[in-house]
């Protein structure tokens, strides 16, 4: 078969045994022709002369225009194998595996609206990888993995925290409200307790005013609680697609008309052999990679900042049950010592409100505790994955054992690798470090919340068995359990708060010597500016 290629000026009639060949063994024609000593040079001006037409070869430049990309569908043009470079005034010019075919000719002329067709042949793989590359995808890559289509997911990632950003305002303005309340009420409890031990005389304008001081922040708590709780109790939290861990996929958005919502594709074969070679990818594949990586950093960030959220909403369950146990205690105690038939249902009141207060706090605290303890995980095992230094910069990998390795002079120059890109997915791993450590200073604050809260209860159980010290067994029941219950909730809070502690310590927010080029392509690379940051945050 090799004998009827190489230096033929017409290899018409010469090729068509080969393809028929091909076609009925079900193989590709450049495996069958390689398999008689030709090479890729041969072939395609064998398959030039054989169709009459130019050859084009896979060229990571050649670029089809967006509006003619707009026209065809990439992945139908992929088992189509043809793809228009230029389209004007009823003509357009085409790369095609098999050029000249009438149902090829057919095709374009539907798709395109065109007339007349000129061809240029390539080889299958080519051809492909032509049109992957006007996607914007490496090889055997999704359509959700273009760069396009990353930044898009990335942006509906920004919306969802925002969202919750928003929820946590919401929710920090509840707790406001809450602490509104407990102020009105401990400026009422005071006022009512002044009238009973003094009555009027001299003292009644200051016991008017914390009455009256009281009721008014206890209603100006409500004005701002009862709008603040509907949000705070919305499900804004971000439900993290199933990943598989044996290798890349690449995230994607769905519904974006509606409530966008995210998927993961299959794992993409060949991508961890692609990435192992990164020293041979040319700087557009590179790329590509960080801009999936920067995708995966988005998500995790957008987790902790759903873990925040569920954190934040645990600790307003916290405010809202220490208002309930100041609602409740106050009730227990005028009830003990004032009581009064036409006051009595008034403290009943005050009972059944701060117990329901005090169970739906602790309602809201269950999701927090297991966030807690998820957020801690994720950064805990955060510090074992493999990241973007392990891979372009293997000898720093061995700096992740202490802390990450962000400080400029670990190895100078390596900012201006591929443009940009480079740099935005470090300051995008930087940030997902400061995304994971704020998740553990909220577990921190939510281990403070805790303490506040149990020795809150604790307090009001210490404060009712004092009222009710003289009393039966029966009332000495419900002092004691607060107590007991109090201490308890103080001492896990104690545990989070120094867990906490623990890593802050050991990780510092910002490391400093942090250096981005300045790119000024009139000059050579080692001639760029850079800009330095100091360790200042």
């Amino acid at each position: 078969m090799a004998d009827h290629f190489p230096g033929q000026k017409r290899a018409g009639a010469r090729m068509r045994a080969p393809l028929q060949v091909a076609d009925a063994i079900n193989r590709p024609l450049t495996a069958l022709m390689a398999e008689n000593g030709l090479s890729k040079c041969e072939i395609l001006t064998a398959l030039s002369q054989y169709y009459d037409c130019p050859y084009e070869e896979y060229d990571e430049d050649l670029m089809v225009s967006t509006d003619i990309m707009k026209r065809v569908d990439p992945e139908k043009l992929k088992d189509r194998l043809w793809l228009p470079v230029s389209v004007r005034e009823g003509h357009a010019e085409v790369i095609a595996s098999r050029p000249h075919e009438p149902k090829i000719i057919d095709d374009v002329k539907k798709t395109l609206g065109v007339d007349s067709v000129d061809f240029r042949v390539a080889l299958p793989d080519d051809l492909i990888r032509i049109i992957e590359n006007n996607q914007d995808l490496n090889p055997g890559f999704p359509p959700e993995a273009g760069r396009t289509s990353l930044a898009k997911t990335r942006t509906y990632l920004a919306g969802v925290r925002s969202s919750l950003a928003l929820q946590r305002t919401s929710m920090a303005k509840a707790r406001t409200a809450l602490a509104f309340l407990r102020t009105g009420i401990s400026s009422v409890t005071i006022g009512v307790a002044l009238i009973k031990l003094f009555g009027g005389g001299i003292f009644l304008p200051l016991e008017l005013l914390l009455l009256a001081g009281g009721a008014a922040a206890v209603v100006d708590g409500l004005i701002w609680y009862v709008p603040a709780r509907g949000p705070a109790l919305k499900n804004q939290d971000y439900q993290e697609p199933a990943r598989d861990v044996a290798g890349m996929t690449a995230l994607s958005t769905l519904n974006e008309e509606e409530e966008p919502g995210f998927a993961r594709s299959g794992v993409i074969a060949g991508a961890g052999r692609l990435r192992r070679g990164w020293r041979r990818l040319s700087p557009v594949m590179r790329r590509r990679f960080l801009a999936n990586d920067r995708t995966d950093l988005a998500e995790g960030r957008t987790v902790n900042a759903s873990l925040r959220t569920t954190m934040a909403q645990a600790r307003t369950g916290l405010a809202f049950a220490r208002t309930g146990v100041a609602f409740g205690g106050l009730g227990l105690g005028l009830l003990k010592k004032l009581p009064s038939p036409g006051w009595n249902y008034f403290y009943y009141f005050l009972i059944a409100a701060g117990a329901l207060m005090v169970l739906e706090g602790f309602y809201w605290y269950l999701p927090g505790y297991r966030a807690g303890r998820n957020g801690l995980a994720i950064f805990i095992n955060s510090l074992k994955e493999d990241t973007i230094w392990d891979e372009v910069f293997p000898p720093l990998s061995r700096f992740r054992k202490k802390a990450p390795p962000v400080s400029a002079r670990q190895a100078p120059g390596i900012w201006g690798t591929t443009g940009l890109a480079l740099e935005r997915t470090v300051l995008a791993e930087r940030r997902n470090l400061m995304s994971r450590l704020r998740t553990v200073m909220a577990y921190s604050r939510t281990g403070m919340a805790c303490i506040r809260t149990g020795m809150s209860i604790a307090g009001v159980g210490g404060a009712l068995l004092v009222v009710v010290l003289h009393g039966g067994p029966g009332w000495r029941v419900v002092p004691v359990l607060l107590i007991t219950a109090g201490f308890l909730l103080a001492a896990d809070g104690v545990r989070w708060s120094l867990t906490s502690e623990k890593v802050r310590r050991e990780y510092s927010y910002c490391r400093g010597e942090f250096e981005i080029h300045l790119p000024d392509y009139g000059k050579p690379a080692r001639q760029w500016g850079k800009v330095v940051f100091d360790d200042d945050l």
